[in-house]
């Protein structure tokens, strides 16, 4: 069995990219609106303070959007996919052109930089793939949304969506 087939990570993975597509929609409906997602096991949190009806209905449509094909929805430009993509990409290129001969930390500097700057690059390309065939899935057709929550922390607003399979 593939790694990314094990139940808690299939889990972890449709339920990211539900979270990704069900921001998508909000984030078209409200577009000023700042909202923050985190997938569970059971499901995802939606941080922001949008209506918990529009949360629920996002959500409906987003699955149903997913389940009839639109896989383009569980990539996100603002996931923290592509944070760690840019990050292990820039540090393991700096670990690379810092490596072997001893110079002075003025020498590697500029090698350094074009490094760093490199592979940023290359992560705002590469994120997305990682995105699309590691941490989300779009294997939704046994789920239904269950429930959506909401809870105020403070002023934090967080809604709950909870998904079962069906």
């Amino acid at each position: 069995m593939n790694l990314l087939e094990l139940p808690l990570i299939a889990a972890m993975r449709r339920n990211h990219g539900l979270e990704h597509a069900t921001i998508h929609i909000l984030s078209r409906r409200y577009p000023y609106l700042h909202l923050v997602g985190r997938s569970t096991t059971d499901g995802f949190l939606i941080y922001g303070n949008a209506p918990t009806e529009a949360v629920a209905n996002a959500a409906v449509e987003a699955l149903a959007r997913l389940q009839t094909g639109e896989r383009h929805l569980v990539i996100h430009p603002r996931c923290g996919t592509n944070l760690v993509v840019a990050g292990f990409l820039a540090g393991l290129s700096s670990f690379v052109v810092t490596s072997g001969k001893p110079r002075s930390f003025l020498d590697r500097l500029p090698r350094l930089i074009l490094a760093a700057t490199a592979a940023v690059m290359l992560a705002q390309h590469l994120g997305p793939i990682v995105q699309e065939r590691v941490t989300t899935s779009t294997r939704l057709d046994d789920v239904q949304i269950r429930e959506v929550t909401r809870q105020q922390v403070g002023k934090m607003i967080i809604h709950r969506v909870q998904i079962e399979e069906v």
